[in-house]
């Protein structure tokens, strides 16, 4: 028995042990420290029952349970989905220059709420309001942690214990269950629904207006459509009803597009400045869908209606931190800059043409066709995403690699292993990696996560 357990190594082996060393890196020296402990206290169990320890599988066992807890953290990856917009990978990506400013911010202190003037307290919305105003046209905005929390927060200030009007059409459910009527349950409105799936007219809104209705809110359907035999309101006679009845019009605007895809190769999407020009009170929508900034939630429309959402006390535990505001606000300049927008990443992914995806498509599939059952370069289509645009796919262009042994499954599971991840889709026989998301500069990264997965 005492022989059995000499034969177990000491602990400072296995952390020296470069397969166990590499992850101190990204957990930390104790948890490494924490699973060698775990793993030799098993193994004295396993030689005690009669089971002679080996080091090979200590360390396999180590590592396994150190790449498990590595892949739950938070990881950088190269989307190859040909999806911009991937809510699962983190939407959008941000420009240099906001995540310049983020880091700036994070890093030491800032004047987040102190008048450097005056020297007396602030609000933290001021740091963005003027280039919210700027941006969209608006009076004003605010800025919440998520768009959901914009909606609740218009909601809470405006219409608990009220009515809002919302079309049938437009009770739409998004991603994670997020769902109108419970957010609007859980404010402590009451909804009221007017006209069909189909149609709606301006007359069941106009029915429907009480002394109990607080606001009418429109609502972007995400990835849902309706076509064929539909009818709804044009934003302006909505707007021309509220001003006629003293009934707020708000529009949850989702994506957010500051400026028009078309001219991107995409189809138009409604733009912030459209909403503002509409006259619609409110508009709420995202930070990092379409606007291409950090995560958050906008408000912008009206001085008044903003004023009071300013003063609401649910908006202090809504509210963004230094880091948000200074990327936010980093990215809101570069729209008003001349030719900003191609720095922000989402808009110069979409500025890529096809001939130049296939280029690169060659370059990496040229890398490949040696370790590989083949090669190639393969037409795509890719989608902004982010609940924006679900019918419109933009022409793309990525590889196709089909794996020696005939298990795209398998080959699409390493890659998504791999330093850094690639998430990449099995089609058939073939893993499909577009390069449309992808920035040029990390092709390299492409080939040599390729030839990794497909030499294990």
């Amino acid at each position: 028995m005492t022989k059995t357990l000499r034969g177990i190594p000491a602990a400072h082996r296995l952390l020296a042990d470069p397969r166990v060393a590499r992850r101190a890196g990204v957990l930390g020296a104790p948890a490494v420290k924490a699973a060698v402990d775990d793993a030799l206290a098993r193994a004295r169990t396993r030689a005690l029952g009669g089971e002679e320890p080996s080091f090979e599988r200590l360390v396999a066992d180590v590592s396994g349970r150190l790449d498990a807890a590595a892949a739950a953290a938070l990881h950088p990856v190269l989307n190859g989905t040909g999806i911009l917009l991937h809510t699962n990978l983190g939407r959008a990506p941000l420009a240099a220059e906001a995540a310049a400013a983020m880091r700036e911010a994070a890093a030491g202190y800032t004047n987040l709420e102190v008048d450097l003037q005056s020297g007396a307290r602030d609000s933290r919305q001021d740091r963005v309001a003027a280039l919210l105003r700027d941006a969209t046209g608006a009076e004003d905005g605010i800025v919440v942690n998520n768009c959901a929390a914009a909606v609740l927060l218009i909601l809470d200030a405006f219409a608990r214990g009220r009515d809002v009007v919302v079309s049938r059409g437009e009770l739409v459910e998004i991603g994670g269950g997020f769902r109108v009527p419970d957010v609007l349950a859980r404010s402590g409105a009451r909804l009221v629904e007017v006209g069909t799936t189909n149609k709606t007219h301006l007359r069941d809104f106009e029915r429907a207006l009480t002394a109990d209705t607080a606001l009418v809110l429109r609502t972007h359907p995400s990835n849902y459509r309706i076509e064929g035999f539909t009818a709804d309101v044009a934003a302006r006679d909505l707007v021309a009803l509220g001003r006629r009845t003293g009934v707020a019009v708000v529009e949850d605007l989702g994506s957010g597009a500051l400026v028009d895809l078309a001219a991107y190769g995409a189809a138009h999407e409604r733009t912030v400045q459209e909403a503002v020009a509409d006259g619609i009170d409110l508009v709420a929508f995202s930070g990092d869908k379409l606007l291409g900034g950090p995560q958050a939630g906008i408000v912008v429309g009206r001085a008044a209606p903003i004023a009071r959402l300013r003063a609401t006390p649910l908006l202090r535990a809504l509210r963004p931190d230094k880091a948000t505001l200074a990327a936010l606000a980093a990215t809101l300049r570069l729209y008003l800059q001349p030719g900003g927008a191609d720095r922000i990443p989402l808009y110069a992914m979409l500025r890529a043409t096809p001939d130049a995806l296939r280029e690169r498509a060659r370059g990496i599939a040229d890398a490949l066709r040696p370790l590989a059952e083949s090669a190639e370069p393969a037409a795509t289509t890719a989608y902004v995403g982010g609940g924006a645009l679900p019918q419109s796919g933009v022409a793309s262009f990525g590889v196709a690699v089909l794996p020696a042994d005939g298990n795209p499954n398998a080959l699409a599971a390493r890659l998504r292993r791999g330093d850094p991840p690639l998430v990449a889709r099995a089609d058939g026989s073939v893993v499909v990696v577009d390069l449309r998301a992808i920035p040029p500069e990390r092709d390299r990264d492409v080939v040599a996560v390729f030839e990794r997965a497909l030499r294990a």
